[in-house]
């Protein structure tokens, strides 16, 4: 009895959680992807303005341990929505949502200064199209993954951003499995559905020549900011524009 009943609670449960609406003039559900050394709250300040404006919003929480588990994730996500979804990428985030992005709820993709992937490219592969940061030279290998040193948050990854700050993205950061470097992209969705990229002028982590290169190949709607690497912390008024604009495109 106890377990009928609990099976009826967690029915209701999922049936009552599945956002967005599927009437054809409603906004679409905005969902976010964080990058390596990032989680889900690094976009706190988007989710609580569009949350405002009546937007349905979700966060991804990535484990970092594979490009398709990060994917799987996502498409998870994208499976609670009813209506139409427009996917918003930071960093790695970029090559999750380029995946992610060919479900058919897909209707637009942002870039955060993020990778955008060609078919069959990694992060390693599509990174030889530009000049390389000092990022690598703050990273600490541990058990097989890869963790930013507190030098590497402030000098590359969030160099713009206040002490304390800095502070707590080094606590909470995920750090990434050694592999997910390598692991490449498959038919990416900007081939098929339009993108918006926004280029980090500052970024430290990713070239801006790179963030440029892969904007330009994908025919992106592309703003550029005075920002470093996490600009939705440090720009979160532009990142927000760009996010609605995105949702208001028809």
């Amino acid at each position: 009895m106890k377990t009928a009943h609990t099976l009826l609670l967690l029915g209701s449960i999922f049936a009552g959680s599945v956002s967005g609406q599927s009437g054809k003039d409603e906004k679409p559900t905005i969902i976010f992807v964080h990058g390596i050394w990032a989680d889900g709250s690094c976009f706190t300040h988007q989710i609580e303005d569009l949350q405002a404006k009546g937007y349905h919003v979700m966060s991804v929480q990535n484990g970092v341990t594979s490009l398709a588990d990060d994917v799987a994730e996502t498409q998870k996500a994208i499976g609670l929505v009813k209506g139409k979804v427009i996917l918003v990428g930071h960093s790695w985030g970029g090559m999750v949502i380029t995946q992610a992005g060919n479900d058919p709820k897909v209707v637009g993709l942002v870039y955060l200064a993020a990778y955008g992937p060609d078919k069959g490219e990694s992060v390693l592969g599509v990174s030889a199209n530009a000049p390389q940061t000092e990022l690598t030279k703050y990273l600490i290998p541990s058990e097989g993954t890869v963790f930013i040193s507190e030098e590497g948050v402030k000098k590359v990854f969030a160099d713009d951003q206040s002490p304390q700050k800095q502070a707590l993205l080094y606590a909470t950061q995920v750090p990434a499995a050694h592999t997910v470097f390598e692991d490449k992209g498959g038919e990416p969705a900007w081939k098929t559905k339009p993108s918006w990229f926004i280029v980090a002028k500052n970024d430290k982590t990713i070239h801006p020549d790179l963030e440029r290169f892969m904007a330009k190949r994908m025919n992106a709607r592309t703003v550029e900011i005075p920002s470093g690497h996490v600009m939705m912390l440090s720009h979160p008024t532009e990142v927000l524009k760009v996010i609605e604009e995105a949702a208001a495109y028809k």
